[in-house]
């Protein structure tokens, strides 16, 4: 049963933040209090961002927040993505709030019961019977397992109409508090953002024409701590961990010929690689992993550099970029996230109906 695309966007919020008052407002809250700052603010410049965007203005920072702050604002600028983000998909498929059977919302940067998709429930025109599926915990692999799930879900009910948000607000997690470097990391890399996508069996009238497969995940044991949340009294704070891009270059290109296996692909069917830009780095060392041409994921940095790292919908601003620019072909969506986990989407793209 092929499951096809039939809309696809993505969503920012309105606050900019250039990464240089980013730098500035960083050195003035942690610079005199925290000894390896101004060795780490190089990051700043090195990790290919030049601007992201916030659901709270930047003065925002200057103030300590507790849980009820952030989530207060999580709940406010997350249900404002979800609502922008779905209607542009729904335009994008020509579909209506009415029309959704299925939605599947994934976050992992705030808590909300009812969730988002119950609050944008009046606004976004839902039926008073559709199927809610909200998905917690899946990180940066987000985007790419979002899409798996919808695929599946979308495949089981043939003819129904599945939405798929994914929605981060990761800038909340901002701390002052803790003083730890992968506080400072996370302050360098990320943003906010939403994206979405309609998909259904039902065979699309325009193009290109995008065919999702299923998807695939790695999961590798005694790695918990290498990427997550940590949660106390003031509210997550980022879990990194330095060896990520060491790990990608050790571990990435045998999880990602596993995942062609899975998928009946051979290496040299596929004509892009759609990676989750974690940073700079992880960048490189997906090329490295994949033996890539340097540079050539072109569009990831693009993304990186104009929205920094979003956490889960990144890959599909990613994906959006590629299928705008008119690339065709074999491709298989990537990324990485907590577990540690690797997820991996095949989808295809062509240029009109087969």
């Amino acid at each position: 049963m092929r499951v096809y695309l039939h809309g696809l966007s993505t969503a920012l919020p309105p606050h900019i933040l250039d990464q240089s008052d980013v730098r500035a407002r960083a050195e003035m809250l942690f610079g005199g209090r925290y000894p390896q700052f101004d060795r780490l603010a190089r990051t700043f410049e090195t990790a290919g961002i030049v601007k992201r965007h916030s659901v709270v203005p930047i003065d925002w920072f200057a103030r300590d927040h507790g849980w009820a702050d952030r989530n207060a604002a999580f709940l406010d600028g997350g249900t404002a993505l979800f609502i922008d983000a779905a209607r542009r998909a729904l335009d994008a498929a020509g579909w209506t709030g009415a029309d959704v059977d299925c939605v599947v919302t994934v976050c992992s940067t705030g808590i909300a019961t009812p969730s988002l998709e119950a609050r944008a429930f009046t606004d976004m025109g839902f039926r008073d019977d559709v199927m809610r599926v909200p998905v917690f915990g899946l990180g940066c692999a987000g985007g790419v397992s979002g899409l798996s799930l919808a695929q599946s879900l979308a495949a089981a009910r043939p003819g129904a109409r599945v939405l798929l948000v994914v929605v981060e607000t990761c800038s909340l997690a901002f701390r002052t508090d803790r003083l730890q470097k992968a506080d400072i990391i996370a302050t360098v890399l990320f943003g906010d953002g939403a994206a979405a996508a309609c998909l259904s069996t039902d065979r699309p009238g325009g193009s290109p024409v995008v065919t999702l497969g299923r998807g695939h995940q790695k999961i590798w044991a005694d790695t918990l701590d290498i990427m997550g949340w940590e949660v106390d009294g003031t509210g997550f704070g980022v879990i990194f961990d330095r060896a990520i891009p060491a790990f990608v270059t050790a571990e990435f290109a045998a999880a990602t010929e596993g995942a062609l296996r899975a998928a009946n692909l051979d290496r040299n069917e596929v004509a892009r690689f759609v990676c989750h830009p974690g940073g700079a780095k992880v960048v490189e060392a997906i090329e490295s992993a994949l033996d890539l041409t340097a540079g050539v994921l072109d569009a990831e940095r693009a993304v990186l550099r104009d929205a920094g790292n979003m956490s889960a919908p990144t890959v599909m601003f990613v994906m959006k970029a590629v299928i705008d620019a008119g690339t065709t072909g074999q491709m298989v969506g990537c990324a990485l996230g907590p577990g540690f986990t690797a997820a991996f989407l095949p989808f295809h793209v062509a240029a009109e109906a087969p």
